[in-house]
């Protein structure tokens, strides 16, 4: 008896702030460089969401430099709606605290605990209180917060709190300090760069320990915002059926499911009424623990339509997304693919995925996998993820791809989870979990994009080999002209006709002949091309004719730009004094219908 008294003694409750400051490795705050990515991604993700609500595109800046030692201030201003001063403390300052949870519609955000923990960890690491400032409109001022979480109540405590001249005239800025490591550098410039390319309306700067970064978007296109929907029948459970029949008292049944549910009408609201033995004008108060459950039974028996995906998801878009892809890494294949929405669990979700082939991907490396849900890049547990799983179980090799376990080469795999209840593994969302309906997805669109870069992939080595043979020929034809003529004893014939009948396509030619550089470029298609050739080289020539349109000297070369336009048939030409070598190119017709020769070679 003693001894069970003086346990119970020892009993308390604690907070969820407690919880979560003895356990900040469930929200991703497992070490010192862990947790200035996560911090960096819960205020980007926080702004993100908020550029969004407001219909304006994001400009969102990021500041990281060392305060003290081993201690960094995080600052990411954003150009948002602003949060009133009231909401405020709340906001930053009590965990399980937000507008999105009660909410069934694609965001970044739900629980409310991702900016607040950052605030948490950094009053465990250094004491330093948060500062945030925000402005709602240009007719008021800004306001100034200094605040700190109290672990015991989970409440916010503020310790200053004043008005402010801010050069902005709408928007948050956050900045929060604690003790860390900018090891991470490197991956937090690529969570950055990652966001980009999935949030395309962004322009994400970042000054990290005084260097500079910038990731401009793609379209001036702001995205439509995500409307919220009504739950589904199939998407629900018992307790939480239970609570909303507490808050709609004096209901009829009926009424109640057409109501609260999405696709249910009054045709699906009767089956279910009538699978559940249950009268239609039955009020939900009276309803008893066996109602309920036959209930749950029938709502998940009755087969009613998918919630509509379109209205509360907001996929990115096959076309930005190979834009975005190929604004970071100049790739010479992308594709992407955005599968029709589906459902698992009564939750609406749709996949996207995108691969992109050589460009700047190193040739002899694992390929790179991009993993993504609701527009946040998922930079840890990698292994973990249904989507990596989904990479490895197909097999790269019928695509013309190598393979170790994962595909080897220049190439890079998208892919994008866009949910109103993405299935993560942990609090920290990381990786995604193992769902039948979306692995079949994943799957469906993985081996689509697989088959576009094999024909990609055999008409390129076709396109190789037939250049490779029209170089050969057409370097050998001047010289067998030349020889002709001279045993003939007659003026060089125009190849020309002969070359055409070849290539079929835009020829450029560069050779070096006594000294003079001369660049030709012949155009054999049926087409007449407007073009830009790009010559550099070590060669000041300042003899060059026809002078170029740009020139520019950096270091050792000289870089040369001229404009033409080129009829069917015809030829444009260029020469200067010089050694020759560099590099050629010509842009303003497609990479299949030209062939560049450096004749020096």
């Amino acid at each position: 008896m003693a001894i069970a008294e003086e346990l119970a003694k020892k009993q308390r409750s604690i907070s969820v702030a407690e919880f979560f400051e003895k356990n900040k490795h469930l929200l991703g705050f497992d070490s010192p460089t862990r947790g200035i990515i996560t911090t960096v991604k819960e205020a980007v993700d926080n702004a993100l969401d908020a550029c969004e609500e407001a219909g304006v595109l994001p400009d969102i800046f990021v500041d990281i430099r060392k305060v003290a030692e081993d201690v960094y201030r995080i600052s990411v201003e954003d150009n948002g709606p602003g949060i009133v001063p009231e909401q405020i403390p709340p906001v930053f300052g009590k965990l399980l605290y937000g507008s999105r949870f009660h909410q069934i519609k694609q965001s970044r955000g739900q629980q409310g605990i991702g900016i607040s923990a950052a605030i948490l960890y950094a009053q465990l690491t250094t004491g330093m209180p948060a500062v945030i400032i925000s402005r709602t409109d240009s007719k008021v001022k800004a306001h100034r917060f200094e605040l700190q979480i109290k672990t015991e109540t989970n409440e916010p405590e503020v310790r200053l709190q004043r008005e402010v001249d801010w050069d902005r005239t709408h928007g948050t800025r956050v900045e929060i300090e604690f003790k860390s490591t900018l090891a991470a550098r490197k991956k937090l410039l690529e969570y950055l760069k990652f966001t980009s390319i999935v949030n395309p309306h962004a322009r994400i700067s970042a000054t990290i320990d005084g260097e500079a970064a910038v990731f401009e978007r793609v379209t001036d296109e702001p995205i439509a915002c995500p409307k919220a929907i009504q739950p589904h029948p199939h998407g629900i459970e018992l307790g939480t059926l239970k609570r909303m029949l507490v808050a709609h008292k004096g209901v009829p049944l009926e009424t109640f499911l057409v109501d609260s549910f999405s696709r249910v009408g009054k045709k699906a609201a009767a089956e279910i009424c009538t699978r559940a033995r249950l009268a239609c004008s039955v009020l939900t108060e009276s309803l008893q623990p066996d109602d309920q459950k036959r209930l749950i039974d029938a709502m998940q028996a009755v087969a009613v339509p998918a919630p509509p995906a379109t209205q509360c998801l907001s996929p990115i878009g096959e076309d930005l997304i190979r834009r975005s892809l190929d604004k970071e890494f100049q790739l010479d294949f992308v594709a992407a693919r955005t599968r029709p929405s589906s459902v698992y669990s009564g939750h609406p979700f749709v996949i996207e995925a995108a691969i992109g082939y050589g460009g700047k991907l190193p040739a002899d490396e694992k390929g790179q996998i991009l993993r993504f849900a609701n527009r946040v890049p998922l930079m840890y547990q990698q292994g973990a993820c249904a989507i990596t799983n989904m990479v490895a179980d197909i097999n790269w090799k019928q695509y013309g791809i190598s393979q170790q376990t994962l595909p080897v080469g220049p190439i890079i795999i998208l892919v994008h989870v866009a949910s109103t209840n993405v299935p993560f593994t942990s609090e920290s969302k990381d990786a995604i979990a193992s769902i039948s309906e979306i692995e079949k997805e994943i799957d469906l669109v993985l081996k689509e994009l697989g088959r576009e870069l094999k024909l990609f992939l055999s008409r390129r080595d076709r396109k190789k080999v037939a250049d490779d043979r029209a170089r050969a020929i057409c370097a050998i034809i001047p010289e067998i002209a030349a020889k002709v003529s001279e045993v003939v004893e007659r003026p060089t014939l125009n190849i020309m006709p002969i070359e055409g009948r070849i290539m079929k396509k835009l020829l450029t030619k560069k050779q070096t002949r006594n000294g003079r550089v001369t660049i030709e470029v012949l155009n054999y298609t049926a087409q007449p091309l407007s073009l830009t050739v790009y010559d550099v080289s070590h060669d000041a020539a300042p003899d060059v004719t026809p002078p170029p349109h740009f020139s520019e000297t950096t270091g050792e070369d000289h870089t040369r730009v001229w404009k033409c336009e080129i009829a069917p048939g015809a030829a444009w030409a260029a020469s200067y004094t010089g050694t020759g070598g560099g590099h050629l190119d010509v842009r303003g017709v497609e990479e299949s219908q030209k062939v560049v020769m450096d004749l020096d070679v």
